[in-house]
């Protein structure tokens, strides 16, 4: 693994791409802001627009949803993981959606979900969809009893469901399956320890793992995939947080650790193929906090939330390069929370060129961003109705898919056609200068909301499964 560094800044090798034609900053210093709008949200959510015209950058497809934003944001922390969108409040009429979580390849997804019921008396159970036919379909997977809030659930590529259960002070393992009218179960096992958390499940589909931090050292556990059960396969000296994988066999295993004594946080890689060795992965400056939320196997592209700017920014860079880390002025909004979730694959040694899609949390809710590291420029999408936040993934052809469900849908997917990047003028990319159509990249716009068709009428990039 290669370290990175901040450009300008002094600390080690680097990971990223081409500079940018925009300022930035000394490591440890704020880098000068760019002139923007000080909105942070969707200006209007009381009625749906009329269609734009043919330079609207993408159109979702949704079952008869209004494309508004999600009616409360997530609780939890700016660092979310890519494949899991958390609690958001539900709307009126519609269920409580749970902690949502993809396969690598977005065939399948489970959540906790509850039966409707009063807040205090709610049932919850797993539930698996599945995503990769013509139409997105649902099956719950209740057991005789049911399961606490805290539990968490990770699918497998073969459709079966892992779910975590905290039972004092043990964490309890089992695969859920569908049989006929009701639900199998196998136990896996069992950890003796109060805490865990299941990490994105491994891109071979296979294996799930889970982390159990403590001051001093944290277990890298596999739960689900091995041979004998929950298996402790390293032992990491810090306290160890994130996770995102770095390959597509499932080898290389990125982690967030804060070493035994103290002191900042700083990525490493976990090699699983050679007895967990850890090596360091993102090196920025020698005091700063540098964590990695995202990374694409095939272009190589990482996206990075440093403090090495001067206080946390969003940043990218590129696995292996020698170039310095980047952190874009149009990822740096007012008042809200930005944290990307889905990097397009595909883009082989393209990194520059890969759409990210984004989880943009304010007051008004949540919604969605669309960027590109060699377009600059953020463009921001009302979510659609009861979509879990940060749950997503993009097909190789640049379009997002996003599952929601509310009391008209208990299943679908909206899709949205990655935009096309306008490069703005000397003029148009001035500040109030909306002439031609163009925002200037640190302006904060309201989101784009476009009426859905129909799912069935909308046009199918994948094909339906076999089985």
């Amino acid at each position: 693994m290669t370290a990175c560094a901040i450009e300008g800044g002094s600390a080690g090798a680097a990971a990223t791409a081409e500079p940018e034609a925009e300022s930035e900053a000394e490591s440890g210093t704020e880098p000068d802001p760019e002139e923007s709008g000080t909105e942070s949200g969707p200006e209007e959510y009381g009625a749906e627009p009329e269609p734009e015209g043919p330079g609207d950058p993408g159109k979702f497809a949704g079952a008869d949803v209004p494309g508004l934003p999600g009616s409360a944001a997530d609780e939890g922390g700016p660092e979310a993981s890519s494949a899991a969108g958390g609690p958001a409040a539900p709307a009126d009429d519609g269920p409580l959606p749970g902690g949502f979580t993809l396969t690598a390849d977005g065939a399948y997804a489970a959540r906790l979900t509850a039966a409707p019921g009063p807040p205090g008396e709610r049932a919850w159970y797993p539930e698996r969809w599945t995503l990769d036919g013509p139409e997105p379909y649902a099956v719950p997977l209740p057991l005789g009893q049911p399961e606490e809030p805290d539990a968490q659930v990770a699918p497998l590529a073969d459709g079966r469901v892992l779910i975590r259960r905290r039972v004092a002070d043990r964490q309890m393992f089992s695969l859920l399956y569908p049989t006929g009218p009701g639900t199998g179960e196998l136990l896996l096992g069992a950890v003796e320890c109060a805490e865990m958390t299941l990490l994105p499940p491994s891109p071979d589909g296979r294996c799930v793992y889970a982390l159990s931090a403590g001051e001093h050292h944290s277990s890298l556990w596999l739960v689900a995939g091995g041979a004998f059960g929950p298996e402790e396969v390293a032992r990491i000296p810090g306290r160890c947080s994130g996770g995102a994988w770095l390959d597509r066999a499932g080898r290389m295993l990125a982690l967030d650790r804060r070493a035994p004594g103290g002191g900042p946080v700083k990525a490493v890689a976990v090699d699983l193929g050679r007895g967990a060795e850890v090596t360091p992965l993102l090196q920025i400056a020698p005091g700063s906090d540098d964590r990695l939320l995202l990374a694409d196997a095939d272009s190589g592209l990482l996206l990075i939330r440093s403090d090495a700017p001067g206080h946390d920014r969003l940043g990218w860079g590129v696995l292996g390069s020698c170039l310095p880390v980047r952190f874009p002025e149009c990822l740096r909004l007012a008042d809200v929370a930005v944290t990307p979730f889905a990097v397009q694959p595909g883009q082989m040694l393209m990194p520059e060129s890969c759409a990210v899609a984004l989880r943009i949390d304010g007051a008004a809710g949540s919604w969605v961003g669309v960027w590109r590291p060699a377009g600059r420029r953020l463009h921001q999408f009302a979510a659609p109705l009861g979509w879990a936040p940060g749950a997503g993934y993009w097909s190789r052809d640049g379009v997002l898919r996003l599952p929601y469900a509310n009391g008209a849908t208990s299943c679908g997917v909206a899709m949205l056609d990655a935009p096309q990047d306008v490069e703005p003028s000397s003029e148009t990319g001035r500040p109030g200068d909306t002439e031609g159509g163009a925002q200037p990249s640190a302006a904060v716009s309201a989101p784009a909301v476009c009426k859905p068709v129909p799912l069935g009428q909308a046009p199918l990039h994948r094909v339906a499964r076999s089985d």
